[in-house]
């Protein structure tokens, strides 16, 4: 049975059941514990496979003097589909404004933010080893590490040879461990799947988010399955876009329920591979650098929910300056989203009412609270899409692809 299929039938099969159970406290509890667990289990493989998979990545590409350039496209088509996605997203709720929210007196329990000084701190660590022993939240300290440890390979072949042997046998084990995960990966996301529906039936419950709710679906979907894909019609030699959004919907379906970046890096780079034959040394440095600084998604999420907040709090129009602000702020901080893999909007919408005007809405996420959930379900869809996509385009244009016949698609 093909991985998808797995996944479509564990989210179809949860869904059902989180929309029969009573929702009430002890259920949600339950839920909640089963769903760190689920994700506790997603996530068990991510850092050995990045570690050594991108280590050899950046070694291989080293030696064929390929690495800066494919590091530079990879930027160039990040910083493009930022402004692309969150602009539009911006456009398009401004016009499309979901009908205002009932402001409530909401108690800030708590700080969040993002703390961009201490996340650079944690990139070098006085024990260069203890970022790999780290819980598996932040990955860029891990990326990172593998970045200086492929660089270390290409020093004198004599006497790394031995090691690129051993990572090289590394990454291509604890690869085959991954698979066996995305293999039950369905199961997993019957537990997931429940939780998703139980909060998005108390989310539909307060009738007041329905418009936000139809507004990041629908433009989440026309992104996704509309507009990426047109954009593969401009590549040489033609390609259908449609297989190619066939052949990701494993990791979109895993990323939507589990709304957890690393969750789905093994999921993706798996289909990557034995979908569309993509090479490691492309596919692993892709994804890693998608992974950790594309997370327009989240961000263009936020800046949606955050412009329904400014309009539930106040009835005068939000300006074009204003918008361009919100936009670019978003697309700051979608950039340095990479230690929040699991609530990536949430946090994003949070540092937007710090930021903006002053502070007037530092505590304003608090009432988008009952829909986080769903905020960081759509962001993390997108977000992973855009990977896909980006790691398929970038494989291709530069020659690290051996095209698969769709039968044998996993």
């Amino acid at each position: 049975m093909k991985v998808w299929v797995k996944l479509l039938i564990g989210s179809i099969l949860g869904m059902t059941i989180g929309f029969l159970l009573p929702n009430n406290e002890t259920v949600f509890a339950a839920l909640q514990w089963l769903e760190k667990l689920a994700l506790g289990i997603g996530r068990y493989a991510v850092i050995p496979v990045l570690v050594f998979s991108l280590t050899v990545a950046v070694y291989e590409l080293r030696m064929d003097e390929q690495f800066w350039p494919m590091v530079l496209k990879n930027f160039v088509l990040i910083i493009a589909a930022s402004f692309l996605v969150i602009f539009s997203g911006i456009i398009i709720t401004s016009i499309f404004t979901p009908k205002q929210i009932p402001i409530v007196t909401v108690e800030q329990m708590e700080a969040i933010g993002i703390n961009v000084g201490e996340n650079i701190l944690e990139l070098f660590p006085s024990n260069m080893f203890s970022v790999l022993a780290g819980g598996g939240m932040y990955l860029f300290p891990v990326c990172v590490f593998a970045f200086f440890m492929g660089m270390g390979l290409n020093y004198d072949r004599n006497y790394s040879k031995p090691v690129i042997s051993l990572v090289d046998s590394l990454s291509r084990i604890f690869y085959h461990v991954a698979s066996f995960f995305s293999e039950i990966l369905g199961f997993i996301l019957i537990v997931l799947a429940a939780f998703w529906a139980v909060q998005f039936s108390g989310a539909l419950q307060t009738k007041v988010f329905g418009g936000l709710i139809a507004l990041l679906a629908v433009f989440s979907i026309i992104l996704c399955f509309g507009i990426l894909p047109l954009f593969l019609y401009l590549l040489k030699p033609k390609v259908n876009p449609w297989r190619i959004l066939y052949g990701f919907l494993g990791p979109a379906i895993a990323a939507f329920f589990s709304g957890d970046v690393n969750f789905s890096i093994p999921v993706l780079q798996r289909h990557s591979k034995e979908n569309f034959g993509i090479r490691r040394r492309s596919s692993a440095l892709s994804l890693s650098l998608f992974a950790t600084f594309c997370r327009c998604g989240s961000a263009m999420v936020a800046a949606a929910a955050f412009i329904v907040i400014i309009k539930s709090y106040s009835y005068l129009r939000i300006g074009t300056l204003d918008l361009l602000t919100i936009g670019m702020y978003a697309f700051a901080i979608s950039f340095v989203l990479s230690r929040h893999p699991g609530n990536g909007a949430f946090i994003a919408l949070a540092a937007l009412c710090l930021i903006y005007g002053g502070g007037e809405y530092k505590a304003a996420y608090l009432i988008m609270k009952p829909l986080a959930f769903y905020l960081v379900a759509i962001g993390t869809f997108i977000d992973v899409m855009l990977n896909a996509f980006g790691t398929y385009v970038l494989a291709r244009t530069n020659g690290f692809i051996e095209e698969k016949n769709l039968v044998h698609f996993i």
